[in-house]
């Protein structure tokens, strides 16, 4: 069986939580003895199953996208991706998986010609694949009956004018000439689906697969003292983010750490990886130790495994890869009750879940769970055996192995 896995780059550095499920997914079939390729525009590995698709018609998609951009559409001037049915790794393909196709890498236009004579499988992201321009639509339902009267052109991918509604038009019309298989990573986005565009085709769900080998507890002091930090801190780790990103919640956070009394601050440090801790940081008047953009897995389980909880304040989210990354270090997650977040991260459980928004809430988490140890202890435990028995890379692998085969057959 030959698979060929799409998506923007290869690394989340450029692609994202997508890239980072599909790189991870891969891996995971190669060892399996599935025959996994992956076709991308951004390659950041040195691996040689990853190929990276150049395209030759760059300064007509340019202008197109100038053009389209300004028309309100995203997404539809990468003319060279009709094109991939000539590279030699589609055509050597028996199954394509698309991760999503709106980082600007494929046109959802050429979906049909790319699905035509190969089963394919449509992994959801997000909310984009069935709305008129956003990746999530917060409280707006409008995606279920055409779009249109946008009330959040701002959201990601903005828009320069509302052709929200001719968007979904254009979205239905290709839908309706591919050939989909959606699998969907959490319940949240699997109702969605439903009510969705996308209910004429199956959809399985199938959450995102970690390594437990490697994202597992390791030694709290050895891990602090590889990165420097004091022993007798309070560690609270995020993933850096611009303040002024609505969907991840920087704002929300900003408030929460504010709110925290000025003696816990003093004992607590900051743990960041990403971009933007240190003016967060320096905000909120807090001791942070900031690693930069961390890709190395083993790395990043080191960072999970120092901290006493993981923040993650996000808006909106259909998985959320990283607070799965904590939990199987054995680390509690402070969130907020939205999306496909609540599905691993479970108050009382493997953590804590706020009122959705309230910043308030989110900062009484923390200081419930910094102040109680034991709760603490209970929760880690209670992480690594749910990483382990729900959200292992071979069960994810294996799951999407069986829908391969009904689909090959």
């Amino acid at each position: 069986m030959k698979v060929l896995q799409l998506w923007r780059s290869d690394s989340g550095e450029f692609g994202g939580g997508g890239a980072v499920a599909m790189y991870r997914l891969h891996s995971g079939l190669r060892q399996a003895g599935i025959d996994s390729k992956i076709l991308c525009q951004f390659k950041t590995t040195n691996s040689p199953e990853v190929l990276q698709y150049h395209s030759n018609l760059e300064q007509l998609e340019k202008i197109l996208k100038q053009v389209t951009s300004r028309l309100g559409l995203n997404n539809i001037h990468r003319l060279s991706s009709f094109k991939i049915k000539q590279h030699p790794a589609y055509l050597d393909a028996d199954i394509l998986h698309f991760h999503g196709i709106h980082g600007g890498f494929i046109s959802y236009l050429a979906l049909p010609a790319l699905t035509e004579s190969k089963p394919t499988v449509f992994t959801l992201c997000d909310m984009w694949a069935m709305t008129g321009h956003c990746a999530f639509s917060y409280d707006c339902d409008r995606w279920k009956i055409g779009c249109g009267k946008c009330p959040y052109p701002d959201s990601n991918p903005s828009i320069k004018r509302d052709a929200t509604r001719l968007e979904w038009k254009l979205k239905d019309w290709v839908y309706s000439h591919s050939n989909l298989t959606i699998v969907s990573k959490s319940t949240w986005l699997t109702e969605l689906a439903r009510q969705s565009l996308l209910s004429r085709y199956p959809i399985y769900q199938i959450p995102n697969g970690i390594d437990t080998a490697i994202y597992q507890p390791l030694d709290r002091e050895q891990c602090r003292s590889e990165l420097g930090i004091p022993l007798d801190k309070k560690v609270l780790m995020f993933a850096a983010l611009k303040l002024d990103n609505f969907q991840k919640g920087g704002d929300l956070l900003l408030k929460a750490l504010q709110s925290l009394p000025a003696s816990l601050k003093t004992e607590t440090v900051l743990l960041t990886f990403g971009k933007g801790g240190e003016a967060l940081a320096e905000t909120v008047g807090m001791q942070t130790i900031n690693l930069g953009y961390v890709s190395d897995d083993r790395r990043k389980a080191i960072c999970y495994s120092a901290a006493d909880l993981f923040l993650f304040p996000t808006r909106a989210e259909s998985f959320g890869n990283v607070a799965l990354e904590s939990i199987a270090c054995g680390t509690a997650v402070v969130s907020f009750k939205v999306g496909g977040v609540t599905e691993h991260v479970r108050h009382g459980i493997t953590g804590y879940l706020a009122e959705p928004g309230n910043a308030q809430d989110f900062c009484n988490g923390i200081l419930q769970l910094l102040e109680d140890r034991n709760l603490r202890a209970q929760m880690s435990q209670q992480c690594r055996a749910i990483a382990i028995q729900e959200y292992s890379l071979e069960l994810c692998t294996q799951r999407h192995i069986d829908l391969y085969k009904t689909l090959k057959c």
